[in-house]
């Protein structure tokens, strides 16, 4: 899942995650600073930029960009357990990562993530209160390059300012339908059913 900064990602994904116990959350890795609330190993790993080169160098980040400043990275090892497990598995890299991942997981499903109006970015940035104007104005910029790849992905959801909820609905739509799609079915359950 990914879309510009403000777009209401994480909100969308609390939402979505409390109606799925089989959807696990990839906490990515990043050197920005904390924002207030937000916990270690829950939201981020916040690592140093040293700690965070030596995990690259060892091929720890199934992707890895340096996003406005700070390095962000998904952990390789928490996305091959999970699917070993049998989980779905929601992150929300920005948009290079997301098709950085597609190319490594062709199965990936790239959802892409826009409030009703761009507008609303801003206005929701700065109810953030933890980045100044020049920054704010920094990811407002990245968001108009980003939206350049909508058509790379596989969904749009429109997250509308008054109803958050039609767009967790629309995201549970989409996890069900992709669980249903036949190249997911094993062959030995096809001919269980074929056979029954």
């Amino acid at each position: 899942m990914s879309g510009p900064s403000g777009a209401g990602k994480d909100t969308l994904v609390d939402g979505l995650r409390t109606r799925h116990e089989r959807l696990l959350y990839s906490v990515s890795a990043t050197t920005r600073e904390p924002r207030p609330g937000e916990r270690e190993g829950t939201d981020y790993f916040f690592l140093t930029r040293d700690e965070f080169e030596r995990r690259l160098a060892t091929g720890g980040f199934l992707e890895h960009r340096e996003y406005n400043g700070n390095r962000y990275g998904t952990p390789r090892s928490f996305i091959d357990q999970a699917l070993r497990d049998g989980y779905d598995v929601v992150s929300k890299p920005e948009v290079n990562g997301a098709l950085a991942i597609k190319s490594k997981f062709p199965d990936a499903v790239l959802i892409f993530i826009v409030p009703d109006k761009f507008s609303h970015l801003r206005s929701r940035l700065e109810a953030r209160r933890t980045e100044t104007n020049e920054q704010i104005a920094a990811r407002l910029e990245i968001a108009h390059d980003e939206f350049t790849f909508v058509r790379r992905f596989d969904y749009l959801v429109i997250n509308e300012e008054a109803q958050p909820q039609r767009a967790v609905d629309d995201l549970e739509a989409i996890v069900r339908s992709e669980r249903y799609r036949i190249h997911r079915y094993p062959d030995t359950r096809l001919k269980e059913l074929e056979d029954s």
